[in-house]
């Protein structure tokens, strides 16, 4: 049975060795690239969201995860996650005591997600199989209010969900503190929406990226993809101009915000996806979304091209519009999806640039990978 509850820290880096090496050799086996730089998680405390199930012992509230490493998804009790940030763990047993001893919060409750930050802030979300109405909006009130006294040093907040509904209490947001080369950026980031899960490895992911880009300044980029602006926003002050683009309406609200909160005057961020951006470079249509923010594709001078995309990867029409650039920086959560991408990449592009950031401590092959290609003379 797994044990959620410990973590043997000193096979860290073996177990980052053996997962990196063979990697690479899966990666060598297929293309020609540099040595990696391989960029390290704290061993302990790395992951700043989690997610458990709740049981209902009676009135006793116990947190549990599923196992599904032997396929017999068993029901793992815990009262601690040594994965997730301090912060959380700190939280995980005042928030059951609590409920445990007030029904109104306790009656059908089945989940519960935190979302914490380097900076302090933590956002609890209570999931129920019931409908929420004024007296768990009071006795959630009376719960925030204990858990500010005990932590006040940290920003808190609870939201209530049930079908059809979302309760906020206060905001449906926390405020993230990212430190790149020391610079520090500040990002919105949405309950339910897409963030980096180690924030330290974050950081060095914008690092990395901020550095193999500090010789581009008098020319534009494109980023696809870009979720709440958290690497254009890094990166602004490397380029000319940036246009990114993102599907998610949430996440582009977010990075207006985030474009404001850190002073960038360069970077505009549009409501698109990757397949309406290409159709809108090759002119086959026309977007109010990019007429209405006062965007001339014609006036951008883009050599590198960044995404950041979902585990699915690319999907060829992105690919093809891609090879249109001089550089390419592509950011993976998943090795397998990214080989493929790379088989058609480099029939145009050389790899001269490799990373491996352990977004994802502990396990086999997942790890975020960066790669950064340029085009073939």
């Amino acid at each position: 049975m797994k044990d959620f509850e410990t973590l043997d820290t000193s096979s860290y880096d073996t177990q980052l060795a053996n997962k990196t090496s063979k990697l690479l050799a899966e990666f060598k086996n297929l293309f020609t690239i540099p040595e990696p730089e391989i960029f390290t998680s704290e061993p302990i405390n790395y992951r700043m969201r989690a997610k458990f199930c709740i049981y209902l012992e009676g009135e006793l509230v116990r947190y549990y995860m599923v196992d599904t490493s032997d396929n017999s998804k068993r029901k793992v009790f815990l009262t601690k996650f040594p994965t997730a940030s301090k912060l959380i763990n700190d939280l995980m047993p005042v928030v059951a005591d609590y409920i445990s001893s007030h029904r109104e919060l306790s009656v059908k409750f089945f989940e519960i997600d935190f979302l914490t930050t380097l900076s302090g802030e933590a956002l609890i979300t209570l999931l129920y199989h019931r409908k929420l109405d004024e007296s768990w909006i009071e006795e959630a009130k009376n719960l925030l209010g204990h858990l500010r006294e005990k932590f006040p040093d940290n920003i808190i907040n609870i939201i209530g969900r049930a079908f059809k509904q979302k309760i906020l209490l206060d905001t449906d947001c926390v405020y993230e503190t990212l430190t790149v080369n020391n610079k520090q950026f500040r990002y919105q980031q949405v309950e339910n929406s897409f963030t980096q899960p180690n924030a330290h490895v974050s950081e060095k992911m914008l690092t990395w990226v901020q550095n193999n880009t500090s010789d581009l300044s008098d020319t534009d980029l494109l980023e696809l993809y870009c979720g709440n602006g958290n690497f254009s926003i890094a990166l602004a002050g490397n380029f000319r101009k940036i246009l990114a683009t993102e599907i998610s309406k949430t996440s582009v609200e977010s990075a207006q915000i985030n474009i404001a909160m850190n002073n960038v005057t360069n970077l505009k961020i549009i409501r698109l996806s990757a397949e309406e951006f290409t159709e809108a470079l090759n002119k086959k249509r026309e977007f109010n979304r990019l007429k209405n923010n006062n965007v001339n594709l014609d006036e951008y001078s883009c050599r590198t091209v960044l995404v950041d995309p979902p585990r699915a990867g690319l999907d060829k029409d992105t690919i093809d519009l891609l090879k249109r650039y001089e550089i390419i920086i592509y950011i993976s959560c998943n090795p397998v999806t990214l080989m493929d991408n790379l088989k058609s990449l480099t029939e145009t592009h050389r790899i001269s640039k490799f990373a491996f950031f352990d977004q994802f401590p502990y396990t086999e092959e997942h790890i975020e990978s960066g790669v950064i290609l340029t085009r073939m003379q």
